[in-house]
Formats: structure tokens, C-alpha cells, sequence
């Protein structure tokens, strides 16, 4: 009792002192949108430029942006369509986003903020907490992203500031790790040249990340890649090596691939792989639990669009066997209706997709 009437609180306290986002008109016909047997999709909200999303413990959804300067909170109202806040605005690409024991983390391209008990404090406009940690400032690839794993620690991606350079002195082209006031920062991993997507086995809490791999090499090269992180320290091979077996045609000079560690499973060329998550839930058959799903951002560098989807891939004795798309139809022909960026798993087992164009997120759910 005690908890329905403090969510019923939070709610009201959200709904009269912040201003609710105007509900967009539906521009794309989600019948064009192919899923296997039993999936539905539906729009669960609209946000404008809906990138990295995170669930709070009382349901709230967080959504950052990349474009735009603020983090949204959609609240849930039971069956009833959910609502949609501004919860903070005035960032500087405020991408990564990360929620863990009731606070919210926000990584912008210079400094990470901290935003304590943020459910039951949504309307007050608490300050945040700046973390003792700096990022650095430069924009290009500036765009971070960001999580908490299973040992308790933030991690957060610092993309390479080009399209291909070795800049790994500096501390760019990795992954970093922390406490979670920022303090005792490590690079856990390490020639990546830029991944928008992590998350964690949850069998073996071993990290997963998606890379999108350098341009300017051609329509088909290199691949995008889906790798796994068995210990810290370990190159990934940005970039004197993409895809783990082409070597840089600058940077590559006097190197063997064979130094560095391979991709578990190489993706479309130029898709642009961003969010990644194993699924935990169990409203999808038993075939997809424990599976990994991708949303695939979409080309822009090619001369022929692809991408623009959510792809799925199958592991067998943690190892994959399988690329396949999952959703796809944002893309008609060479016009892009939507582009996934992160996935969510829901507590009812359904999956949210963000889509940084359309400005919503879908739900994809299982009925028979």
C-alpha cells in the first residue's frame, strides 16, 4: 500500500509541475514494419530525438538526446498511454545516460553528472552532482555512452576525435571504468573506435559492445563489429586493424591483425551498431531469452542504404551462430522512415526502441 501511494505521489507532483510534451502525429505506418511470427510493435512514446534509455525501479523510463540539450522521463500509467517529461534541460550532448540504485548518471561530451533518488525527487529540479572525473571536450565522436556493471562500477566509451587516428595515448578510442563518484578511473578496454552500445552477459557478467567501423574504405568495408570483453586491457585493433583481419591502409603499416582481438561477430558494413542487449525477459519464446539484439542505426556512407533495423544475434554455448534481422522496414528502398538507437527490456518482458529521427519509442511485444 505504502509503495502505490508514494508512485501515485511521484506522479502527481510530475504531472503539475512539469509541462507534458505535445503527443506528435504518427507520420509512419507500422504495418510496414516486419517481425517474426507473434511480434507486434506499437509506439509507446514520443520523444523528440530519443537516443540512450534506462529504467528507473518504479517504471520510469529515461531517454537522453544527442541533438537536443535534455533528458526526458516517460512515466508509466498502467494501460493508459504514458507521459512525457522534460526532466532536465541545458546539457551539452547529454548521449549516456545510466540508472543504478535509485540515481541517474548523465554523460555529457566533458563531465558525467549524478542525480540522487531521482524518482521520488522528478519535480524538484534537484541539482546534479558533477563526478570527480574528466572527459575530454573534443566533439567528434563526443557523443558517450554509459552504464553500470554487475561489479558495481560506470563505465563510459570515449569515442576516437576523427574517422581514423591513433590518438590511444590520450586516452581516446576506449573504454573507461570507475568508481561511481569518478574516482579510481582505469581504461578497461581499449582500440574501439567508437561504440554507442555496451551491456553485460548475465550469466557470466562479461561486457558486450557494439564498434562502428572506420569510412572511406568503401561501400562494404569494414564491417561493423559485436565484441565481447573476457578481462581489462584487452585492443580491439582500431585502428591498425578493422574487423579483425584488415589492416589499415595508413595506419596498418608493420602490423599483424593477429595482435589484437577479433570481433565474435562482424555486422553489416557502415550499419552503424549502436545499442546492444542480451534479453532477460520472458514474454518472447524460449528461443530469443538470452539472445543479443542490435539496433542498427543505418548507413550514411554508402551508396546504397542499409541498416535501419534491429537485428538479432543467436549464441550457442556463449558464442555466436547467427546474424538475422529482427525488425526491419524503417527503411523504403532509399528513404529512412526511423532510426533505432538504443533497446530497453521492459519488466514485462517486452522491448522498447528508441529512434533518434521519428522522435518515439516503439514497444515490440509477443502475442500469440
Amino acid at each position: 500500500m505504502r509503495r502505490t501511494v508514494r508512485r501515485t505521489v511521484i506522479l502527481i507532483l510530475a504531472s503539475s509541475l512539469l509541462a507534458p510534451l505535445a503527443h506528435a502525429r504518427e507520420s509512419f505506418d507500422l504495418d510496414k514494419i516486419k517481425l517474426p511470427k507473434g511480434f507486434r510493435i506499437e509506439v509507446y512514446a514520443n520523444v523528440p530525438n530519443a537516443r540512450s534509455l534506462a529504467l528507473g525501479d518504479k517504471g520510469i523510463v529515461f531517454v537522453s538526446t544527442r541533438q537536443g540539450d535534455s533528458v526526458y522521463a516517460v512515466l508509466p500509467h498502467g494501460d493508459a498511454n504514458p507521459e512525457v517529461f522534460e526532466f532536465v534541460k541545458g546539457l551539452d550532448t547529454p548521449n549516456g545516460i545510466a540508472y543504478y540504485n535509485g540515481d541517474l548518471y548523465i554523460a555529457e561530451t566533458g563531465r558525467i553528472l549524478r542525480y540522487r533518488n531521482v524518482e521520488a525527487t522528478l519535480a524538484t529540479s534537484q541539482p546534479a552532482e558533477i563526478l570527480n572525473v574528466r572527459l575530454p571536450t573534443e566533439t567528434y565522436h563526443g557523443w558517450r555512452y554509459l552504464g553500470v556493471g554487475p561489479d558495481g562500477k560506470l563505465y563510459v566509451s570515449i569515442g576516437a576525435p576523427c574517422n581514423v587516428c591513433d590518438r590511444d595515448a590520450e586516452g581516446f578510442g576506449q573504454i573507461w571504468r570507475m568508481n561511481l563518484d569518478g574516482s579510481g578511473l582505469e581504461t578497461y578496454a581499449r582500440g574501439i573506435r567508437n561504440s554507442v552500445g555496451f551491456t553485460w552477459d548475465p550469466e557470466t557478467g562479461e561486457m558486450w559492445f557494439t564498434d562502428n567501423g572506420r569510412d572511406m574504405l568503401g561501400d562494404d568495408v569494414p564491417p561493423g563489429e559485436l565484441n565481447r570483453i573476457s578481462r581489462p586491457g584487452m585492443h580491439f585493433g582500431f585502428p591498425f586493424c578493422h574487423g579483425g583481419e584488415i589492416l589499415d591502409p595508413e595506419f596498418g603499416k608493420g602490423r599483424v591483425c593477429a595482435d589484437y582481438t577479433p570481433p565474435m561477430q562482424k555486422l553489416g558494413p557502415h550499419v552503424a551498431p549502436l545499442g546492444v542487449k542480451f534479453y532477460t525477459g520472458t514474454m518472447f519464446p524460449p528461443e530469443y531469452r538470452g539472445q543479443i539484439f542490435i539496433a542498427e542505426h543505418g548507413s550514411w556512407n554508402r551508396s546504397k542504404k542499409i541498416g535501419y533495423r534491429v537485428t538479432l544475434v543467436r549464441l550457442q554455448n556463449g558464442l555466436p551462430v547467427s546474424y538475422e534481422p529482427f525488425a526491419e522496414g524503417w527503411l523504403q528502398g532509399e528513404e529512412a522512415f526511423g532510426r533505432p538507437v538504443d533497446l530497453l527490456v521492459l519488466r514485462d518482458g517486452s522491448m522498447l526502441v528508441s529512434d533518434d529521427q521519428g522522435g518515439k519509442l516503439y514497444r515490440i511485444y509477443y502475442k500469440e
